[in-house]
């Protein structure tokens, strides 16, 4: 069921489904943040997404977040690009520090 609602923007959080799932992806409905550039949610039916997860370990490559009073990560070991159908609900925002923390890693994790 899709969000009836305008593309989502980079920092939005959105409850998305991501199942069905193989071998050691993330699964089931959860908090996911959108990493995808505007310009991109603006033309395309798909969005980069980077999921939220209160477990795991303090990887590098997983940003420490709070949202919704649930301390986390964001697991950018994990992103995936989903089409908008998979998007359940907006959750709100990532916080500008947060969103910031997170593009620093990815420009860390991309650039050689």
């Amino acid at each position: 069921m899709a969000v009836e609602r305008t593309e989502p923007t980079r920092g939005d959080v959105y409850l998305i489904a991501l199942d069905p799932t193989r071998g050691s992806e993330i699964r089931k409905t959860r908090p996911c943040l959108v990493v995808s550039p505007d310009e991109l949610n603006q033309h395309l039916r798909t969005v980069i997404i980077a999921p939220l997860t209160t477990g795991g370990h303090a990887y590098p490559w997983r940003v420490r977040c709070r949202f919704r009073e649930k301390a986390g990560f964001v697991a950018l070991d994990q992103l995936r690009t989903v089409d908008s159908e998979r998007l359940v609900k907006h959750l709100g925002r990532i916080s500008p520090g947060i969103l910031t923390a997170v593009l620093s890693t990815l420009q860390e994790m991309f650039t050689p």
